[in-house]
């Protein structure tokens, strides 16, 4: 039995540094030994079928490659379908109503809980608000991410030290569950 995962890369092909080309990352995927791989835009989003049920050692075997390959460290969180389908389907949000850039979800590599950020007055980012669930964080940012002031504050290396976390707005969380969706 196999199971479909998406992998959520890290920090790539962003204004032209740690270049992943898609192509050479499907290629990988492919000689991991990794069935229907695909990829979804150029910020590391790929999918692939495996016979292995372990998250972790996925994780581990991908960076290692993305090393190898490329010669500059990735991190990577692996994730299965049903575990996408649940963070959509847990979502806090009117995600229907909104635009796919007001609503971003951060994936951690770990469950987090609210004291990480206690720190943080939410009532001071009104209308922005953000919400915990299974190993993610939901983020409304009605203007977008890149003027969410709320956004910068959950960045924080005080309130992420230790997590390896990326984020995807909810278009592409919407792409990734339909893509690896059985």
């Amino acid at each position: 039995m196999s199971t479909m995962y998406a992998a959520l890369l890290r920090g790539i092909n962003v204004s032209g540094h740690r270049r992943v080309p898609m192509a050479d990352l499907r290629t990988l995927l492919g000689e991991l030994g990794h069935e229907d791989v695909a990829t979804h835009l150029q910020s590391g989003n790929a999918v692939f079928r495996s016979a292995s049920g372990d998250e972790s050692a996925l994780r581990a075997e991908l960076e290692q490659a993305i090393e190898t390959r490329f010669g500059f460290p990735v991190d990577c969180l692996v994730r299965s379908a049903a575990y996408l389908a649940g963070v959509a389907e847990a979502c806090p949000f009117p995600a229907a109503e909104l635009e796919g850039k007001q609503l971003h979800v951060t994936y951690f590599d770990q469950a987090v809980d609210a004291a990480r950020f206690a720190s943080i007055d939410a009532g001071a980012f009104r209308p922005e608000a953000f919400r915990l669930g299974d190993r993610a964080l939901y983020l409304y940012a009605p203007d977008g991410l890149g003027r969410s002031k709320l956004a910068v504050a959950l960045g924080r290396p005080a309130v992420t030290r230790g997590l390896v976390a990326t984020s995807r707005n909810w278009n592409t969380v919407v792409a990734l569950v339909e893509m690896t969706r059985d």
